[in-house]
């Protein structure tokens, strides 16, 4: 009768054993898949906020070639020559000199 008893108490003992060897697998199993789908989600989490910050710095870069355009417009009505003479001639009362009043360098 002991040595039934002692081997029931060893195959008892060695169940326990390889239970607790599942469970820890197990545990590191869960542990190792729950640290890649938080990997997973940290990443697609991080690839939105980029491509928020893309379409923001794409859409300043629009307006601001947009106001690069009305500028350049701006400019070169304002360096007008016509413009130029109209503001000289209204708004300075200037006019074209008269022949005795060139002098001619050399």
């Amino acid at each position: 009768m002991q040595a039934v008893e002692v081997l029931k108490h060893s195959v008892g003992s060695e169940d326990r054993a390889s239970a607790r060897i599942g469970y820890s697998t197990w545990i590191f199993i869960a542990s190792v898949l729950m640290a890649v789908a938080l990997l997973y989600v940290w990443s697609h989490i991080h690839m939105t906020e980029l491509e928020y910050h893309i379409a923001l710095e794409l859409s300043s870069r629009e307006k601001i070639i947009e106001e690069q355009t009305k500028l350049k417009v701006e400019l070169a009505t304002l360096r007008s020559p016509q413009r130029i003479e109209t503001i000289a001639r209204e708004k300075l009362q200037m006019t074209y000199p008269q022949r005795e009043q060139v002098i001619v360098l050399k």
